[in-house]
């Protein structure tokens, strides 16, 4: 957050200079100390911020990767020419606490080409694959257990 003051502060004056830079470092420093005194607020959880941060980037990342692999199987199914692809309806659960977790991992797999989800109840997934090879292990997927190492994570704050 302090950082974050700094960068504000050299923004908002548009050039730098040694002055401007000296005396947003001190502005900086007042403004985060006001805000770790009184509003409460602490390094901790600016630590906990980078954190999440951090695993929300690896999880973007591993979603991307997801999605190339998802392709390359698609289109082995399309261009197989003698063997019809086998739709199937998957329900599963995941261990999911929170409902911003659930909703994460429904657009994954709707976004995971060859896969959309059709229903979230609660901590119950509705799962359309256009092969029943690509319904395998979704209950235990990468996904899931990135979201279960946020959600982990995120408790501590």
């Amino acid at each position: 957050m302090y950082i974050l003051f700094f960068i504000m502060w050299i923004l908002f004056n548009g050039q730098i200079t040694l002055e401007i830079v000296l005396f947003g470092l001190v502005i900086a420093a007042v403004i985060y100390w006001f805000i770790c005194k009184y509003m409460d607020y602490s390094v901790q959880k600016d630590i906990l911020i980078i954190k999440q941060l951090l695993r929300i980037v690896e999880y973007l990342a591993v979603l991307l990767w997801e999605v190339v692999k998802a392709n390359i199987v698609l289109l082995g199914i399309i261009l197989n020419l003698y063997q019809k692809p086998e739709p199937v309806l998957v329900t599963f659960h995941a261990s999911l606490k929170t409902q911003t977790a659930r909703a994460v991992l429904a657009n994954s797999i709707t976004l995971t080409p060859g896969t959309i989800t059709v229903n979230l109840q609660d901590d119950e997934f509705t799962v359309h694959c256009l092969d029943k090879s690509m319904a395998q292990g979704l209950d235990s997927s990468v996904f899931v257990r990135l979201l279960e190492k946020m959600e982990k994570e995120a408790g501590k704050q």
